[in-house]
């Protein structure tokens, strides 16, 4: 079965796939020859994932796949949350991001965080699905580790001693919200 999957995030695609494996073929964006702005103007991460969604099927009307992440930190009452790919400004990168949320914490003890993926797909013109993935963990002080991207060299998930940049793919994709959410996407289609 082949899945566009609505991102043109190079890294994003790369974690999807290898937790997919070979069970479906995923096409990005950029395989279909999809380059524009997908909007993301709903107030919730449930909702910018069906959105992107609803966009590429209109377009396609193949089966389609988004999701929509949120960083969200206790002590700022959620922020970034669905603000966390533009927390610093519309052309802001992963950096600014960062950073802007480690000067907010500055002085903060509770670290408390969570990251929540959301899943949305949708299969045909009546059929959506929604699969959520969290996990809780702590904002550390300083950045830690080379890979991964976004917010991962801030970000300790609970019950380790590293943040996601430092875990090896495989590990992070096991336990990392969008690993998470993506696992129930796969035993989803597993059933049709």
């Amino acid at each position: 079965m082949e899945l566009i999957f609505a991102t043109n995030n190079a890294r994003k695609l790369e974690e999807v796939q290898a937790i997919v494996g070979s069970h479906f073929k995923i096409l990005s964006l950029n395989d279909i020859g999809f380059n524009d702005d997908i909007p993301e103007t709903q107030p919730t991460i449930e909702g910018n994932a069906l959105q992107k969604v609803e966009y590429i099927f209109e377009r396609f009307n193949k089966p389609v796949f988004a999701d929509d992440t949120g960083l969200e930190v206790k002590v700022l009452n959620g922020e970034p949350g669905v603000y966390s790919a533009r927390y610093a400004g519309s052309n802001c990168s992963f950096s600014d991001n960062v950073n802007l949320l480690l000067q907010n914490l500055k002085g903060k003890k509770d670290r408390y965080a969570r990251f929540k993926t959301v899943i949305a797909l949708k299969m045909s013109a009546h059929q959506s699905e929604l699969f959520e993935g969290i996990i809780n963990g702590v904002i550390t002080e300083t950045l830690a580790g080379e890979g991964g991207f976004g917010y991962d060299p801030i970000f300790q998930p609970n019950g380790f001693n590293e943040t996601f940049s430092e875990m090896s793919p495989k590990t992070k994709n096991e336990i990392s919200h969008r690993g998470l959410a993506t696992q129930k996407l796969v035993a989803f289609l597993k059933t049709l």
